[in-house]
């Protein structure tokens, strides 16, 4: 038997079944007693000072730098948080119902509240707390956290989810793969998963299946394909243990690629930049040979912030990124916040419409303190190292223009408060069919432009690139998006711009060739997918990839795209994307 998931992490698993989902009583909804209620808050109290206690426990298991551990901070922040637990305490004595009903209900207001945010990161918290929700109950019911420390067998976990804290109780030597039945492609377990090498699955509904998956049962996990094989026969195993030696083989060869040069074999270079959350990803950057950072989400900064970084604290993270990028270049976006996230430390209004309201360099130069704050940071770490500075979602010149006057405003205070600053690098991030439209008047005041391809493909589209049920209008390379990349570059070349391009489009191997032979300068990838792609360019000609690009321009649909891409690929026989 056999069911299909959506490939977070790839690979290929064996081991035994383990079900770890934590299965809460149904929620008993009768009306308390009154007598009842003040008894009922002392058992939330309990039951958030053990769950802290847990969490705490976990933390220690784990580097204080690392992205578990804060992705861990922020449950634990949220328990601590004293309007939350007024707000349920209100709710058992308001309703008169059990503290479980009141976490139940309380946390899904504040997950309902984010789940539709424009951007996927930011939205997959909302899973997170519900999941914490889920955690909270089942510690009101008495039930105990699952102890993992006493396995001994090569083991794939079967979920719902996983919380930052139950990944870092995983005795990793014998977690050989994990199949989630919820989650999303950008969740904290999909990131954890990666960083770890473990192959896993999301969104693999395993529990429906006819035949029950008892803990013990022989499971074989292919993260390539995308399939968990329940029981496998024999012939199936042999198979998936040939597919399994093979990928290891692929993956130990990329590794030659890591300190080769970015270029073609007819001499065509692309510099290969990866995209950056927080300071603990820059080390994996040596280990596939980055040259540096494409782009920085200082937005991450604010996730689990409980006051606004100041200038200080905002300076010391960005010099502390240069030591540790030892002289390579450091690409800092500011911060692309707007009313479509939730950014607890920040002022921000519901708005109908979030993905087209007040969001990144509109959300800054509304909040002008807040942005000068960043860029007198960014200035005064420019003395330490290579930093270019780039603004999300400029789409008109007054934008820039005004943007540049608040960096105006920045420099004479560093001068009147005797504080030394450097020079740094300007861009934007062309995210709107507008931005394209408009470069010419912005390219002056340039020095490079970066194509947010994500939200490049959203706006053109017009479909929502989180809405599932979406996906057949959200392809990853669509003509008309093609077509404003092709226009970018072509602008870019024209005004001697350096012109990069990050977003999940730039970490598809198979599409690199294509890329670069519209003339991108520079990718900026995740670090995972770096080398696959560095593989491609080193093994490719860059004449190829420019006939391939000229004729893949004149294609008119989706589908004709697709197999172009493939087609090439297939006959240059490099599947290095795979």
């Amino acid at each position: 038997m056999q069911v299909n998931g959506i490939v977070v992490s790839t690979g290929v698993a064996f081991g035994q079944a383990l079900n770890i989902s934590p299965h809460p009583q149904p929620l008993d909804l009768r009306l308390l007693p009154i007598a009842n209620i003040d008894s009922e808050k002392d058992a939330l109290k309990k039951a958030i000072l053990h769950l802290i206690s847990y969490l705490q426990d976990c933390q220690q298991r784990v580097c204080s730098s690392c992205d578990t551990f804060q992705l861990i901070d922020a449950d634990i922040l949220q328990l601590e948080d004293e309007t939350l637990v007024t707000d349920i305490q209100q709710h058992i004595e308001q309703y008169r119902v059990s503290a479980a009903v009141a976490v139940e209900r309380i946390f899904n207001e504040q997950a309902l509240a984010i789940a539709d945010i424009d951007d996927p990161y930011l939205a997959n918290r909302s899973q997170d707390i519900l999941l914490l929700a889920k955690r909270l109950i089942t510690t009101l019911q008495g039930k105990s956290q699952h102890d993992l420390s006493t396995l001994t067998e090569n083991t794939i976990l079967l979920a719902d989810d996983l919380t930052p804290a139950d990944f870092a109780m995983l005795p990793l030597k014998f977690i050989k793969g994990i199949v989630l039945e919820s989650g999303g492609l950008t969740s904290h377990t999909a990131i954890l998963a990666r960083s770890a090498g473990i192959p896993a699955l999301l969104n693999c509904p395993w529990s429906s299946q006819d035949s029950h998956i008892e803990d013990g049962a022989v499971l074989i996990l292919d993260a390539i394909e995308g399939v968990l094989y329940i029981q496998p026969d024999v012939e199936m195993q042999i198979s998936l243990e040939h597919k399994h030696v093979e990928h290891l083989k692929q993956q130990q060869a990329l590794l030659v690629y890591k300190d080769k040069p970015s270029h073609t074999l007819d001499g065509h270079a692309l510099t290969l930049r990866a995209n950056v959350g927080n300071l603990s990803d820059i080390s994996s950057l040596m280990l596939v040979g980055a040259e540096g950072i494409g782009l920085f989400r200082t937005e991450f900064l604010l996730m689990n912030a409980q006051a606004l970084p100041d200038e200080d604290q905002q300076y010391k993270l960005y010099t502390d990124a240069l030591q540790a990028l030892n002289g390579q270049t450091f690409s800092i976006r500011t911060f692309d916040v707007g009313a479509d996230k939730d950014i607890p430390c920040l002022q921000q209004h519901t708005e109908e419409n979030p993905a087209l309201g007040v969001r990144g360099i509109r959300y800054s130069l509304l909040n002008p303190k807040m942005f000068i704050v960043q860029t007198k940071a960014i200035l005064r770490a420019a003395c330490h190292g290579d930093i270019r500075l780039m603004f999300p979602m400029v789409s008109q010149i007054e934008e820039l223009l005004q943007a540049f006057e608040l960096i105006e405003q920045a420099k004479q205070q560093l001068v009147e408060q005797g504080k030394k600053f450097g020079s740094v690098k300007y861009g934007i991030v062309v995210e709107t069919p507008a931005a394209v439209l408009s470069l010419e008047s912005m390219l002056p005041y340039l020095d490079f432009v970066s194509i947010g391809s994500n939200d490049l493909t959203q706006y053109t589209l017009a479909a929502d690139r989180t809405n599932l049920k979406l996906a057949n209008l959200y392809p990853p390379l669509s003509p008309a998006v093609l077509r404003l990349i092709a226009m970018t570059i072509e602008k870019c070349h024209q005004a001697k711009v350096k012109v990069c391009l990050c977003g999940e489009l730039a970490s598809n191997a198979n599409v690199l060739p294509l890329l670069m032979g519209l003339g991108l300068n520079e990718l900026s990838i995740n670090p995972a997918s770096l080398l696959a792609v560095k593989a491609r360019i080193v093994e490719g000609n860059f004449s190829a990839f420019y006939q391939h690009a000229q004729s893949v321009k004149q294609l008119i649909t989706n589908a004709a795209i697709d197999e172009a891409i493939k087609s090439f690929n297939v006959s240059s026989k490099h599947l290095f994307g795979k």
